[in-house]
């Protein structure tokens, strides 16, 4: 069995990284703290990344109409309806959720974090959206509970991020990295398998470039077409190439197979709402999915970082 797993996994799965810190399951709570983006409002860039849906991934969050106390009492009920013991996490998920003034941040975080059985935080942002101010509060905050601060970027290549509006660089997302790691907070860093025009070659050097820096976790996502985006016009002009099932399996795998053991898979596909997806369909079999990257892994006999340390050395 692979070392840092409960069950038949051959990667790093966030259930064993909770069960062994917190001695309990804990269940990721989805909330919408109503955030926007410098990436909307001419900050950083207009229109926000091409992929991103009108709700900025917020789609299975709390209602942003109600506070985020009633938001946690609502999602608590959703995610545990066994009612087995277990504690929660705040995941501050839609937009950008350091945008905003540290009065209003530490409002709303210290908002969820009085609520019963909140263990901690995770943070989704940007990487040129923490302010100096922001960082120091962020540090004071993650002596107070377990902080993670996750950070989209999707991609390493120039021209795809580009092609995407992510609108920031690869060094500012590196040196954020290092400014977070400095203060000792958590990072979990998000990448995109399938964008426009990107090869298993560039895929895979997303994930070598992230073993280079010192993060805690990763969320691989398949690219979603999703209705009434940038992303969607783009497909229907230029019908560039979607990975099938199984090659995103192939890849995902090989990407497993280079990657840090000690790095927590937080996620190894997306989740998106049936009623937007345009393509690919299969996503929609999000347990099946899951099932056949097992199946594979096994049939191969491979695991998370069987080739880390000979890449490690190669570099």
């Amino acid at each position: 069995m692979f070392k840092y797993t409960l069950d038949n996994k051959r990667y790093h799965t966030l259930n064993y990284f909770y069960k062994n810190k917190f001695g309990i399951k804990v269940f990721k709570l989805s909330l919408n703290g109503g955030f926007t983006c410098p990436n909307l409002d001419g900050t950083r860039g207009y229109g926000g990344c091409i992929y991103c849906s009108k709700t900025g991934s917020g789609e299975f969050g709390g209602d942003k109409f109600k506070s985020l106390t009633e938001q946690v009492a609502d999602m608590k009920r959703v995610v545990n309806k066994k009612n087995i013991p277990c504690k929660y996490i705040g995941y501050f998920q839609a937009r950008t959720n350091t945008y905003a003034p540290v009065d209003v941040l530490k409002r709303k975080y210290e908002e969820v974090l009085s609520c019963p059985d909140i263990i901690g935080l995770n943070i989704a942002t940007r990487c040129d959206a923490i302010s100096d101010d922001c960082l120091n509060y962020l540090s004071e905050l993650n002596k107070k509970t377990f902080l993670t601060i996750e950070l989209g970027l999707q991609t390493i290549h120039e021209e795809t991020s580009k092609l995407i509006n992510r609108c920031h660089t690869l060094d500012e997302f590196d040196d954020m990295v290092n400014k977070l790691r400095k203060r000792h907070i958590n990072v979990v860093v998000h990448i995109i398998n399938g964008l426009p025009y990107e090869n298993e070659e560039m895929m895979l050097n997303t994930v070598k470039h992230l073993n280079d820096l010192d993060i805690q976790g990763i969320k691989i996502h398949m690219l979603n077409i999703i209705k009434d985006t940038e992303m969607a016009k783009l497909y229907e002009n230029n019908k560039f190439h979607i990975l099938t099932k199984e090659e995103y399996i192939d890849i995902v795998i090989k990407q497993l197979e280079v990657l840090d053991p000690k790095i927590i898979i937080n996620r190894i596909t997306s989740d998106p709402d049936k009623e937007l997806l345009i393509e690919p369909k299969w996503l929609c079999e999000k347990c099946q999915l899951l099932n056949d990257i097992d199946k594979e892994m096994k049939k191969r006999n491979t695991y998370q970082g069987i080739k880390y340390w000979y890449v490690f050395l190669l570099c």
